[in-house]
């Protein structure tokens, strides 16, 4: 095939290209490298598969997702294209038969890890054959500043040397200015055409509550907005520490949801059946580590919820990013609290790496606190970290219910001459829970024996809660006017904050807020809202009849036709081939393969 038109139409079914995706189509096409940034669900994969088919030889494509490499090369089976991976799952004589097949000429697109493109047999093998391209996907990986970084990355900038005739294109949905500028550099890609989307993900809102009592509410959460239809909705709920993980999972399948734990220590087998059956059934729920996700094309993921602060605002974008990818309503929340920001803080200190890597490590938790206690739209703070600017969302939990603000002015410099005080008093520095203590004049044993009651602060703050007096020290966090320090997360002024502790910089503190704000979620989110109710009973019969298929194939639904298809066919109610293929999403391989058992649903549906 020589033209990218008819490879989109024929072999994946779609009459036009999205966005950038034409120019960088045509820019690989003619030899030319990229690099794209997109974020997730905007159509990356098409950025290099589309070029693969046009461009003589195989293409070959760099991906950290060995456990994913099946289902993405079945997928591309599935639209007919000769697709292969090597990797280390796989027995000897299949690795040796697609080394083979691509010697032969006999393949695509071939997948490897890039721990294993690293090695120099792998290398010498793929030169031996021809390339196509080279897509190194999850790019971000290369960043010792981003939030994933995967040392195996750093030896693919050799790749411009040992093919320089051979086109690369670097993909990731998550990138800051400063990863983007060392992805270009650590990959050789200073002469590419670079691509960057939008950021926004409008189909999804974001919520974030303070932490109180973190599974009741999540299960709250869960049972109230983890429901379509009356039916379980899929979702991931992302914790910190394994430990946390198998308590939440227990947790949650204890009251009633369909929850799997999913992290490093579990059983390799365990975990694969874990995956297997999230990509590949409804209704499932995974409680993960960050482990998870990446690379997940599933698109009916409705919620991912985090009940531990994440480490930076790209991480954060990115696990948030795996709901939603089919474009219907998806939800975000959070619950975190001031021992989420001692635990992380903590982790900088004890980190590997030198002052400035600990530094940026900081740099990056301090803005993730800042979007955590924004009284302004969650969406445009998220944005502007990428560097794209937009006015208020209406679809996040500060704009659907604005939170109420106060002047925390005098608050402030009471929390702060507290630690002052302790400093030049006792030499002392003490964590959020005791300072507390201290400002509402607790009378207990400790104070006692610390003499702490003598302080000049001591009893200065009982006209507020403890909740309230929490939400005090992270908003003066996140705004940079306090630290902690060591394994117990003392408290510290910054140099910032002495003009607050003087009253020269007036503190206005966001409520929090008293109960959650709903999302505005369609009544029915498996199905698009322009169905009527007889269109939405084929659809159901389409679903059921995909189902049996990839049950059948051992595969997962979307990969045989994705929610948008069948909304399409449920709409047209196609009587033909020829009607069939003008369907968006339906390609000739999709056509020879299900074509006459598709046409059979619709008759019978008719006909009943």
């Amino acid at each position: 095939m020589t033209d990218q038109y008819e490879v989109l139409r024929t072999v994946f079914g779609y009459d036009e290209f999205r966005g950038d995706q034409a120019e960088i189509v045509a820019q690989v096409i003619g030899g030319g490298d990229a690099v794209v940034l997109m974020p997730t669900g905007g159509g990356k994969s098409l950025c290099y598969q589309v070029p693969a088919l046009v461009r003589d030889g195989c293409a070959v494509v760099v991906s950290p997702l060995i456990a994913l490499m099946a289902d993405q090369v079945g997928a591309l089976r599935q639209l007919g294209v000769r697709a292969a991976y090597l990797n280390s799952t796989q027995a000897p004589e299949d690795r040796a038969d697609v080394e083979r097949r691509f010697l032969a000429g006999e393949l695509d697109l071939i997948y490897v890890a890039p721990e294993r493109l690293s090695g120099q047999y792998t290398r010498d093998l793929l030169s031996r054959g021809q390339l196509s391209l080279v897509a190194i996907d999850e790019a971000h990986c290369v960043s010792q500043w981003g939030h994933d970084f995967r040392p195996d990355y750093l030896a693919l900038g050799e790749l411009a040397e040992l093919w320089p005739d051979v086109p690369r294109i670097a993909l990731t949905a998550t990138a800051t200015r400063r990863t983007h500028e060392e992805i270009t550099e650590r990959l050789h890609l200073q002469r590419a055409r670079h691509f960057v989307s939008s950021f926004d993900r409008p189909n999804i809102t974001y919520r974030i509550e303070p932490k109180k009592q973190a599974n009741k509410q999540l299960l709250d959460f869960v049972r109230t907005e983890g429901v379509v239809d009356g039916e379980p909705a899929t979702g991931i709920v992302y914790a910190l520490s394994r430990k946390s993980v198998e308590s939440i999972a227990a947790f949650l399948s204890s009251n009633g949801i369909n929850a799997l734990p999913y992290h490093a220590g579990l059983d390799k087998r365990l975990r694969e059946d874990t995956l297997h059956r999230f990509l590949r059934e409804d209704g499932i729920v995974v409680v993960a580590t960050i482990a998870f996700g990446m690379g997940i094309d599933k698109p009916d993921v409705r919620f991912v919820a985090h009940v531990d602060l994440p480490k930076s605002v790209e991480g954060y974008y990115q696990e948030t990013g795996r709901a939603g990818r089919d474009g219907l309503p998806s939800v975000a929340w959070m619950a975190y609290g001031l021992a989420d920001v001692v635990q992380q803080q903590r982790l900088i200190q004890m980190s590997d790496g030198d002052a400035a890597h600990r530094r940026s490590q900081s740099e990056h938790l301090n803005a993730m606190l800042a979007l955590c206690e924004t009284a302004s739209c969650r969406r445009q703070r998220l944005l502007r970290y990428f560097d794209q600017e937009s006015g208020p969302c209406g679809n996040c939990d500060t704009c659907l219910n604005p939170p109420s603000t106060w002047d925390g002015t005098v608050p402030a410099q009471k929390l702060m001459a507290t630690i002052w005080r302790l400093d030049r008093e006792y030499r002392q520095h003490y964590g959020a829970g005791h300072l507390i203590d201290i400002l509402r004049g607790v009378d207990n044993k400790r104070m006692d024996q610390l003499g702490h009651k003598n302080l000049s602060t001591y009893g200065i703050g009982d006209d507020l809660d403890a909740n309230t007096w929490s939400s005090v020290v992270r908003q003066l966090l996140a705004s940079g006017y306090l630290e902690t320090r060591g394994e117990y997360g003392q408290y510290y002024l910054t140099e910032a904050g002495v003009p607050v502790m003087h009253g020269k910089v007036p503190q206005l503190f966001r409520e929090d807020a008293r109960g959650p704000a709903r999302t505005r979620r369609p009544k029915a989110a498996v199905a698009t809202v322009d169905l009527s109710d007889e269109d939405k009973d084929l659809f159901e019969a389409l679903r059921r009849w995909r189902t049996s298929v990839a049950k059948e194939a051992a595969i997962p639904p979307y990969t045989v036709l994705s929610n948008k298809a069948l909304e399409g066919i449920a709409q047209t109610r196609p009587t033909s081939d020829e009607q069939l293929l003008s369907v968006n999403g339906i390609g000739e391989a999709k056509l020879e393969r299900y074509g006459e058992a598709i046409l059979d649903v619709i008759e019978t549906f008719t006909a009943a």
